[in-house]
């Protein structure tokens, strides 16, 4: 991973500064822009003591790439890369785990609303293959609204093996397939939990559906054969957080 990166839009921006404002190298901001606008996220970005550059908008435009800047843009210091190792600390010190678990989902925008759905359902981790799977890019940072400087994400080395670890640990899981027999509401999330989901189009690799205690479906109305990844995972994850509360 790069040293630095940029964090595109006012989400992104706002919890960068507020959770990890050590990492905030500085501030790009539109010239001209008005200040009652982004008057708060520069208020704060000064109290930190960071920098705050005005520029063009085709300065800017440049660094957010093809992603909507909002007129601002933070060069950022990018958390540490979470392993095998990590996930494993985090399992322990969780009260009662929760993780989504995405196998070779490799589209950044749906990794990014992934996050953001796990950010809302109270997710401790979300996992993700070292190889063959989106990372934390800007447009990632960017398509989950700045969620992915909340929920960890962790790349280990060997799904399955991560799989087999984690049932060790006490941790049932799930993987989600249309034709499986057992309905999403069928099932019992108030105990450590994992819900696996696959890549877009392919769904789970055969090896990642053997290592699941249960496979279930999401019930759909009939001609609806899959739903896009993100979407899987906050109806998984919000029945969890339901049967939780």
């Amino acid at each position: 991973m790069s040293n630095e990166l940029w964090l595109i839009g006012t989400h992104p921006v706002q919890t960068a500064l507020e959770r990890h404002a050590e990492r905030v190298l500085e501030l790009r901001v539109v010239r001209g822009d008005p200040e009652k606008r982004l008057g708060g996220l520069l208020d704060q970005a000064r109290r930190a003591g960071i920098a705050i550059q005005r520029t063009d908008i085709n300065a800017l435009n440049k660094v957010a790439g093809a992603e909507r800047h909002q007129g601002i843009a933070a060069r950022f210091r990018p958390l540490p890369t979470l392993h095998d190792g990590d996930l494993a600390e985090l399992v322990e010190k969780a009260d009662n785990p929760l993780l989504l678990i995405l196998d070779q989902v490799q589209d950044p925008h749906n990794l990014g609303a992934c996050l953001r759905v796990a950010a809302a359902s109270g997710v401790d981790a979300v996992v993700v293959p070292k190889d063959r799977a989106a990372g934390l890019t800007p447009a990632v940072h960017r398509a989950s609204a700045g969620t992915s400087l909340i929920v960890p994400l962790v790349q280990v080395t060997n799904l399955a093996r991560c799989l087999e670890q984690l049932k060790a640990a006490g941790v049932w899981i799930a993987g989600a397939a249309g034709e499986a027999e057992q309905s999403l509401y069928q099932l019992d999330y108030r105990g450590p939990f994992a819900f696996v989901l696959g890549a877009e189009g392919e769904g789970m690799r055969k090896l990642t559906r053997d290592k699941c205690d249960h496979l279930l479906r999401i019930p759909m109305a009939a001609g609806v054969e899959s739903l896009n990844v993100s979407v899987a995972a906050g109806v998984c994850l919000f029945e969890a957080l339901r049967q939780r509360q």
